[in-house]
């Protein structure tokens, strides 16, 4: 909830919502009526809107969109492996979180989704130069290589950042 609603319109926001096809028919249309009473949009795969009805039908360009708005679309996968293969196909490459107590399905989500910050139990709303202690941040990149003329060692690697935690949000 915090990611998409204290500030939507940021670049940390989240645009896309996975849940695994079990935990949603047990939480998930709990999860996505919270969210609508909020005023978030809903569009979601043919399977999301026979649960909830007052989301639409998502395209395939939704899953790559970013609506920097309250907006959300919402896919549900058979597991990890799956989410992550849609994360790298259609993400940013900016900040995705995990939200599970399972440690392999953690471990195998922070090593392999291709973003700058990965998550695991946190709001993807602290990928912030102030809240990564660099200041007033200048931008973000989603780029692995940024350097132009000559390059020493140093210019041939990126950063990627890995948070965990047991819950938080940014206020």
């Amino acid at each position: 909830m915090n990611a998409k609603l204290q500030r939507p319109s940021v670049c940390n926001a989240i645009e896309s919502l996975l849940m695994e096809k079990n935990w949603f028919r047990e939480n998930g249309k709990a999860l996505l009526q919270k969210l609508h009473e909020a005023g978030v949009e809903i569009v979601g795969e043919e399977k999301v809107v026979e649960v909830f009805p007052e989301a639409k039908l998502a395209t395939e360009e939704d899953w790559g969109t970013e609506y920097l708005d309250l907006k959300i679309s919402v896919k549900l996968v058979d597991d990890v492996t799956e989410a992550i293969e849609h994360i790298n196909t259609y993400g940013t490459h900016h900040s995705e979180t995990i939200i599970t107590e399972n440690a392999t399905h953690k471990d195998m989500f922070l090593s392999s989704v291709d973003s700058s910050s990965v998550y695991h139990n946190a709001s993807t709303r602290f990928t912030d130069g102030f809240e990564f202690g660099y200041g007033a941040e200048i931008g973000i990149s989603t780029q692995k290589l940024h350097a132009r003329g000559p390059m020493g060692l140093q210019a041939l690697t990126s950063t990627k950042f890995v948070i965990k935690g047991d819950g938080q949000i940014r206020e």
